[in-house]
């Protein structure tokens, strides 16, 4: 059976889903998915072929669905996450997060926080089916043990004695993202902006930050023990000791399960400053990202969309524009990088003013896919047959 290619993206008037064959060169593109809501993540369980969509109404609220016919048609789940009392460790000490605000304006201290967002869906590991994990606004995390229809709230990181002093980046005091060892049924990690890193090594019964040498400019300790705002982190599932992550102070790697990081950008990239960051499906020390002009702008560097492309884990970096716009101001989100597991990697990147632009050669050269979408949250890649 011939394989399809499948390109989910999320986006603030709904979602997309493209279609094509294993050449990647013509494409079919579906009605609009959830017509009118904000689709934050889109995402393809490999183990079943189910997909799942994050997505929010400002009528409706924030809910999760789940696909068994790759889109035709959509359920709701029966329990979406939700937080239903006050986290124990204290409330964050800034009310930018419109999480932390009731709508009469009176203090929420000892009542539930405000379930914004669910910004990404996180299919389990092998060796737990059924199980899918979701990183939520305020920052939470929860996990599925039935394919997305119930959802429970991972208890000890809501009650983290740190969670106190997290406060939220621009975009809100997030858990944008969930990484997963393939090696070691207990280890998990979780980036929150703006607290940093934490992992687990007991199932998620408790949590320590691991930010070591990550730098936070915008605080008055420069490397603090948490704080930083991760705007994204990935791993290679062959390498799981492993990881990258885009920063806001920065591009960092760590070699030894993130107890320490190197920042592989100062000298080389042209600025610190980016949201998504993706590792290529079949070389590990392949990775790619978007630099961006500074937190005060958001957009390309002189006007000009660039990716850049490692082949060496970080120790250099060369810039791939060839087919991109030579004229363009966009912004990158943190989930708007998705590649697909072909050795001649396709990589897919979508921007906030409804370009979606993919390469088929691993980045070297690169063509529109679709434009004039809405802005583009997320994309993600996935491959049936």
């Amino acid at each position: 059976m011939s394989k399809r290619v499948l390109i989910l993206v999320g986006t603030t008037k709904g979602g997309f889903i493209f279609e094509s064959d294993e050449n990647r060169k013509t494409w079919r593109m579906s009605d609009i998915q959830f017509k009118g809501w904000n689709v934050m993540h889109m995402q393809m369980d490999p183990r079943d072929q189910r997909l799942h969509a994050a997505t929010s109404h400002f009528v409706y609220g924030p809910t999760v669905h789940h696909s068994d016919d790759l889109g035709k048609t959509w359920t709701q789940a029966r329990q979406s996450p939700a937080l239903m009392r006050a986290s124990n460790s204290g409330r964050p000490p800034s009310t930018i997060d419109e999480a932390f605000i009731s709508e009469g304006g009176e203090s929420i201290q000892d009542k539930p926080e405000k379930m914004i967002k669910v910004w990404n869906i996180k299919p389990g590991r092998a060796s737990e089916p059924n199980v899918l994990y979701a990183g939520a606004q305020p920052a939470s995390l929860f996990k599925s043990n039935d394919r997305g229809e119930t959802w429970s709230l991972n208890e000890s990181l809501y009650d983290h004695p740190q969670r106190g002093e997290w406060g939220p980046g621009a975009g809100g005091l997030t858990l944008h993202t969930i990484l997963l060892d393939p090696t070691n049924d207990k280890r998990m990690y979780i980036a929150v902006s703006a607290a940093g890193c934490y992992r687990t090594d007991d199932g998620g019964q408790t949590w320590k930050p691991f930010n070591k040498n990550v730098r936070a400019d915008f605080m008055p300790d420069k490397y603090p023990e948490f704080g930083q705002c991760v705007h994204k982190m990935t791993m290679h599932p062959s390498t799981p000791n492993v990881i990258y992550q885009q920063n806001h102070c920065g591009v960092y790697r760590s070699d030894n399960f993130g107890e320490d990081w190197i920042d592989i950008g100062e000298g080389k990239l042209p600025t610190p400053f980016g949201f998504a960051i993706g590792v290529h499906p079949t070389d590990p020390r392949t990775i790619f990202t978007v630099p961006e002009e500074s937190q005060e702008y958001h957009i390309s560097l002189d006007g000009q969309f660039a990716v850049w492309r490692s082949r060496d884990a970080g120790d250099s970096w060369t810039r791939l524009t060839t087919g991109l716009p030579e004229r363009a101001y966009v912004d990158v989100l943190r989930e708007a990088m998705g590649i697909d597991p072909f050795e001649e990697a396709g990589v897919y990147i979508g921007t906030n003013t409804g370009q979606l632009v993919y390469s088929r050669d691993s980045g070297d050269h690169w063509e529109m896919l679709a434009d004039f979408l809405p802005p583009i949250q997320s994309v993600e890649a996935a491959v049936v047959g």
